[in-house]
């Protein structure tokens, strides 16, 4: 290997240079072969923030994290999909999605993580089903998606090692929210899984990552353009997170949604982003001629019951206890307490705060603040008013289900300041924008 200089690199970039394809491939490799201190990676990270990244540039970078580490691979035939969320609260759209699609007929393999902070993590939420593995080999993975047409895990060190190593420092480093190394950083776990086609669900409010419609338009239309520069199948889904997802928020309680949406049942905000989403993955994965004919084939799915077995025998795979299906209610855990949050005036409520109530839960024990803090499972938040909906006075519109009263205080600061009654609200737009 050539040597690198690490202090030209990082000055090309702070004087609003373009790096090649050539140059970021020197630096993956340098870093790799642990040429490369940290301090001068954050000096990187810090000159890319500032001064930005081109689409070449994203394509280059999120090429060399994919590369660094196994790729996946699959027939080119299956027409593999994956999908990803930035990030919400009481977002259990992979639960439903997975099993929806698969039991339509395209194949979808997902790689997902662990929550940290407020968001939860996928991983964590399934592990509430006793016994279930959630960290195949990849040997395993392949095999299930081969065999049943989908399967869901815990990420892979073995896949793009780099990307998680620059967002170790990104995080320490306060660059972050810089749209280039965002696209990057999502792009490559997607490379790295082998899918044929992404959708991006792009979540916008005071629970999301992007706050506004303009950064989340700017992140939307990123990942489309760079997944089609690698080209890959996207489509990049802007949806609502100014107030949580569906009913529940938790752990355990979110696979308990999860279910009833699959049994054809369940809130309608849930079941309608499922449906849309999963509509436009069978459009990419050519198991619809259309959108529309997507989702009438989603609807189907959930109200014949197949979305709902393809769950079960997912778990089943996954070695877990698939009565849940049947007796969720038994077989979660759940907290040993209920704590009522009562309307005292009447009216409508005008502002249910997705980032308050995700702090309220992380405050209960079902959050993280480091990816090695242990979580509670069982604690969980219901929402029985949503924005717009008509509240009574002394009417309950919130209970906190939880295991200690000292996490409980701790909660209410958050949840009590996250909703408003007002005399007049309008329901949200859930769906805002498609970029494809």
């Amino acid at each position: 290997m050539m040597s690198f200089n690490a202090i030209e690199f990082i000055e090309k970039k702070r004087d609003c240079h373009k790096h090649t394809q050539k140059d970021i491939q020197a630096f993956m490799d340098s870093i790799m072969n642990n040429l490369v201190p940290d301090y001068q990676i954050s000096s990187w990270l810090m000159a890319a923030y500032l001064n930005g990244l081109d689409d070449d540039e994203i394509m280059y970078f999120t090429e060399a994290l994919a590369h660094s580490g196994a790729i996946l691979s699959y027939p080119e035939g299956d027409k593999i999909i994956d999908k990803h969320s930035t990030g919400g609260v009481g977002d259990k759209t992979t639960l439903i999605l997975i099993p929806l699609v698969a039991s339509c007929g395209a194949v979808i393999s997902k790689l997902s993580g662990r929550g940290l902070g407020y968001t939860g993590g996928t991983v964590d939420k399934l592990e509430s089903i006793p016994n279930i593995n959630m960290h195949l080999s990849e040997t395993e993975f392949k095999a299930q998606v081969k065999k049943i047409g989908c399967a869901i895990s815990g990420h892979s060190h073995k896949l793009a090692p780099a990307e998680g190593k620059f967002y170790n420092l990104r995080d320490v480093t306060s660059t972050v929210p810089s749209i280039p190394l965002i696209t990057a950083s999502i792009i490559s776990k997607k490379i790295a899984g082998g899918a044929y086609g992404y959708l991006f669900d792009v979540k916008c409010g005071s629970g999301a990552f992007m706050h506004d419609f303009k950064s989340a338009l700017l992140l939307a239309k990123k990942l489309v353009d760079v997944s089609k520069k690698l080209n890959k199948k996207c489509v990049s889904i802007i949806t609502d997170m100014e107030q949580p997802l569906g009913e529940w928020v938790g752990n355990s309680v979110e696979v308990y949604e999860a279910i009833e949406v699959l049994s054809g049942k369940g809130p309608s905000d849930t079941r309608e982003l499922c449906l849309v989403l999963g509509a436009n993955m069978l459009y990419m994965a050519g198991k619809a001629v259309s959108i529309d004919e997507g989702m009438e084939k989603c609807i189907k799915a959930l109200d014949d019951g197949s979305a709902l077995n393809k769950f079960k025998e997912l778990i089943e795979a996954q070695k877990g206890d698939s009565d849940v299906i049947n007796e969720p209610e038994k077989i979660l855990p759940k907290a040993s307490y209920v704590h009522e949050i009562r309307s005292d005036r009447e009216g409508f409520l005008s502002r249910l705060d997705a980032l308050l109530i995700g702090e309220g839960l992380r405050a209960l024990g079902g959050g993280r603040l480091t990816q090695d803090d242990m979580i509670d499972l069982s604690v969980a938040i219901q929402l029985l008013v949503k924005i717009g909906d008509k509240v009574s006075e002394d009417e309950v519109i919130i209970r906190v289900f939880y295991n200690s009263e000292k996490k409980l205080e701790e909660s209410l600061k958050y949840i009590q300041n996250s909703w408003t009654v007002s005399d007049c609200a309008e329901k949200r737009k859930l769906i805002i924008d498609r970029i494809s």
